[in-house]
């Protein structure tokens, strides 16, 4: 079986989170062939995760993991930063579900903190863990009625929470938006590019990471070969952690169930200190909208701001130039309502990054080929999902059971999509749709 690599991660704009870092190191690229044990395909959360759980349940084996960008310069550094752990539907008003599905998401996302938490602690990693919470904001009437849902499927939960009035989030935000909010406290705030960059950095020696090297084409054999415009990897056993740029592999049941969607953030430049002080608030925090398509907004210990909005349906896995001047002046706009005693502190950063959804909230996990493993689509949670999947699909893979893993194999299947351009249609309406409902929340 013969699988083309159609999509290639590009530049989608420059990412503040990933240009704000440290220079990296040389990388090293593939080159000439390299025989592994295992092969991973892609270095974001769920790759980085199944390489180290393969090299610490195999410390014998060789593991080859290969990227097409630098670590951190991908969808998993393009993020805003949150690793939630309580129920994030984006499809739903409140975020929550039924009361059963909600608790086995917890526990898989607690699951992917816990771990998480132990590597960024033994490696001290430096990229600026908070466990601080998340906040959830209301700007009207209609976002305070979510907000009350969400508290009410909270208390079901049994899960702690704050609500806090307008002055109490002013106290927080230094903004006179909000009408209403809502802290949940078990959510961890972090650097994602940094977080990313410090997991790649720390992986076990038995671990070759091949950055740089965009794959071109997949052989599903014995053994599978991965080539590069340089070199090719053999390896008797692979696992797919690339995500939506995985939607194209139909041989392998992918295509036609996958939604990548991107999402877009902009970062202003560090506030001097005269702005932090006409801002007030607190120097780090952040903010998911009421609304699931309103703006999502954290203030760093750094001094910037980060606003993020906008989604679009993008089959063909990258952002126009077009695109990324109008979500820019979408974020403008949102960033003068929330801060408008900061209008003249410009964005110095613009991107877009790639989400991987499904119409039923499905993932991808199992073995979907002989000896060809499979941890994508988080559904917009990429820092739990993707991490807690990568770990999963290694234990899965050796046969190491756990209670997290039959959660995992409990999750559904991602269901068939109707075929395109009633696909495209649909998809970029529902946006658009819900865009407008969002209203001020935007």
């Amino acid at each position: 079986m013969q699988l083309h690599c159609n999509f290639l991660p590009q530049d989608d704009g420059h990412c503040g989170w990933y240009e704000t870092l440290p220079p990296a190191p040389p990388s090293t690229p593939l080159r000439g062939t390299v025989q592994a044990d295992w092969v991973v395909l892609g270095a974001g959360y769920a790759g980085l995760a199944a390489a180290r759980r393969l090299a610490e349940l195999q410390p014998d084996a060789s593991i080859a993991l290969i990227d097409a960008k630098r670590v951190g310069f991908g969808a998993a550094g393009r993020n805003s930063g949150f690793m939630v752990d309580l129920p994030h539907d984006l499809t739903s008003h409140s975020y929550t579900s039924s009361q059963e599905a909600d608790h086995k998401i917890i526990r898989l996302s607690r699951g992917a903190i816990d771990y998480t938490r132990e590597i960024v602690q033994r490696h001290g990693i430096q990229c600026d863990w908070r466990e601080q919470g998340k906040l959830h904001g209301a700007a009207n009437e209609r976002g305070s009625q979510a907000l009350a849902e969400f508290a009410k499927g909270l208390n079901a939960l049994g899960e702690p929470y704050r609500l806090l009035d307008a002055g109490q989030m002013k106290a927080v935000t230094g903004s006179d938006f909000y009408q209403a909010g809502l802290h949940a406290p078990g959510a961890v705030l972090v650097q994602p590019a940094a977080l990313s960059r410090g997991l790649g950095q720390s992986l076990p020696a038995n671990v070759r990471l091949f950055e740089e090297s965009p794959v071109l084409d997949i052989k599903v054999g014995k053994p599978h070969v991965l080539t590069t415009a340089h070199g090719s990897i053999k390896a008797p056993r692979m696992v797919l952690a690339n995500n939506a740029y995985a939607s194209n592999f139909g041989q392998l049941g992918l295509k036609g169930r996958l939604l990548p969607v991107y999402t877009y953030g902009s970062m202003t430049r560090q506030l001097t200190p005269e702005e932090l002080a006409r801002l007030g608030g607190e120097e780090s925090w952040g903010l998911i909208p009421a609304d699931p398509l309103g703006s999502t907004v954290r203030r760093l210990a750094n001094g910037r701001i980060c606003v993020r909005n906008s989604f679009t349906y993008n089959p063909e896995v990258q952002a126009s130039a077009s695109t990324l001047q109008r979500v820019r002046r979408a974020h403008r706009k949102s960033f003068e309502s929330r801060f408008p005693m900061l209008a003249e502190v410009d964005f110095e950063y613009t991107w877009g990054g790639a989400l991987c959804i499904s119409r039923n909230n499905g993932s991808v996990f199992g073995e979907i080929a002989p000896e060809v493993f499979s941890a994508v689509c988080c559904n917009g949670l990429g820092l739990t999902r993707s991490t807690i999947s990568g770990k999963l699909i290694a234990d899965y893979a050796l046969g190491v059971d756990s209670d997290l893993l039959n959660i995992m194999l409990e999750q559904p299947k991602p269901s068939r999509n109707p075929p395109e351009p009633l696909l495209g249609l649909g998809v970029r309406s529902s946006i658009a749709w819900k865009e407008w409902t969002a209203g001020v929340e935007l």
